[in-house]
């Protein structure tokens, strides 16, 4: 696990890994990832530790199917990293219908490198099928998503 001092190198591999991790989908392997006093704000939701992050995560991946992550580094200092993502997901409380989700998220690290802070802003747009990026199957590294939406 890297670790604060973060090069552009470990920032990336630091974004990378998080992006795995949140691709399981699995509660239980992502909370680990943070402190156990961990501060999150995401979106409108506030928390803090690991149970109310689970609780949060629980609660999200049963309503997104079918969900699909990708992260980049936007940003980075010693123990701070800046992210833009962009997820797609079915929404079973809308019909199942096919959303992305734009956002940008503020990580503060602490020494051991668990992240101590999440601050996430994200807005979702409905989009149809044929819009879809990140396909069953497909790299969502690979997938080429253009300068409009960076």
């Amino acid at each position: 696990m890297a670790t604060p001092p973060f090069s552009k190198e470990t920032a990336q591999a630091k974004v990378k890994a998080a992006q795995d991790l949140w691709n399981t989908q699995d509660p239980n392997k992502v909370v680990n990832a943070y402190t156990p006093d961990s501060i999150w704000r995401n979106r409108t939701s506030f928390l803090r530790g690991r149970e109310q992050i689970h609780q949060f995560l629980t609660r999200k991946w049963e309503k997104e199917f079918n969900y699909r992550l990708r992260k980049e580094l936007f940003s980075f200092t010693d123990n701070r990293i800046a992210v833009q993502f962009w997820y797609e997901f079915q929404d079973k409380h809308d019909g199942m219908k096919w959303k992305r989700c734009y956002g940008l998220e503020d990580w503060t690290f602490a020494t051991d490198g668990k992240m101590r802070k999440r601050q996430m802003s994200g807005n979702n747009v409905e989009i149809s099928e044929e819009e879809r990026w990140f396909r069953e199957g497909e790299d969502v590294n690979a997938v080429e998503i253009g300068e409009e939406h960076w």
